[in-house]
């Protein structure tokens, strides 16, 4: 017995080709709940922003790399940029370490900035990765994995 009507999902027989979809319901589209491997008809974070030939997806592919990328410099960027009073005059360089009477201070105020850029571009990494396509999973997972690469220093965390 198929009970995918409830909710909202459509399977197209159990011989068919095509992906399980899910019908979401304000629009007309099909969304798909399985990973796959294709450029036509992409919807891309906003409607209207669609992908639908190889090219169009190449560039989608390095843009998001290179988003994935900048997420993972803001991590570095954020972790290394907050100077901290150390002993004896010297500064510390470890946000982690931020004292109550910065907290209304120019470098607390960046980092407050440097956080919501990363977080608004990781949701939309997440989003992307929601789509199921195969081609823009590999896109943010290059992208982070690079930025992890460049950017992050493992000696941070060996203490």
């Amino acid at each position: 017995m198929n009970h995918s009507h409830h909710m909202g999902m459509s399977y197209m027989g159990s011989n068919s080709t095509m992906q399980p979809s899910y019908h979401h319901p304000t629009t007309s589209m099909m969304m798909p709940i399985t990973f796959y491997f294709g450029f036509k008809n992409v919807e891309l974070l906003f409607s209207g922003l669609v992908i639908n030939t190889a090219g169009e997806m190449a560039g989608a592919f390095v843009a998001i790399a290179q988003g994935s990328l900048l997420c993972k410099s803001q991590v570095s960027i954020r972790y290394n940029s907050m100077p901290v009073s150390g002993p004896n005059g010297t500064i510390l360089m470890e946000t982690h370490k931020t004292v109550r009477q910065q907290m209304l201070s120019f470098p607390h105020l960046l980092q407050t900035v440097l956080h919501i850029i990363q977080v608004v571009i990781s949701y939309f990494l997440m989003l992307i990765f929601m789509t199921y396509n195969g081609y823009l999973y590999i896109a943010v997972t290059v992208g982070a994995g690079t930025g992890y690469l460049l950017f992050i220093d493992i000696t941070e965390h060996c203490h």
